[in-house]
């Protein structure tokens, strides 16, 4: 299943279980995992891209390896809210994910990347450090903001 809505998604997992948050770029992948009570998110390993098969072999290894229950792919929507051809590539690839058997949440990253990168600067990081934690951070930001949603949906 493959939604961009919350409820609907939280009541896929009742029970919750760890999640992967993914932030899709054509060069990488970043990733971040949270804790199966879903309270944090840490950045994870970062994926090069190569042939998608690869790329989703990476994935299904680590879903197996930290026992993964559902997927939160950052959609990377215009800032009027409308689809991009960069918003329809990553739409294709939670469709090419779907036979992993996970729920897939679509969520919306508009601001993740300026966030961390601002967040990096204000650490005094370098250029150099930043583009290469810059994918992973983001993912983890989309991954907690989701948590958080899916938390208050509980109450």
């Amino acid at each position: 299943m493959i939604t961009a809505a919350t409820a609907e998604y939280r009541a896929t997992l009742p029970e919750g279980g760890r999640l992967l948050g993914l932030d899709v770029g054509t060069k990488t992948i970043g990733t971040a995992l949270c804790d199966a009570g879903w309270s944090f998110a840490t950045p994870a390993t970062l994926i090069r891209r190569t042939k998608f098969t690869k790329d989703k072999a990476a994935l299904a290894d680590m879903v197996a390896k930290q026992m993964v229950k559902g997927l939160v792919i950052g959609l990377p929507l215009n800032m009027d809210g409308s689809d991009s051809p960069r918003t329809q590539s990553v739409r294709a690839f939670a469709r090419n994910l779907d036979d992993l058997g996970l729920a897939i949440l679509l969520w919306d990253e508009r601001w993740s990347t300026a966030a961390v990168e601002r967040a990096m600067i204000a650490q005094d990081t370098s250029r150099a450090k930043r583009s290469e934690k810059v994918d992973n951070a983001a993912a983890a930001y989309i991954l907690q903001g989701a948590i958080d949603s899916l938390v208050a949906a509980r109450f």
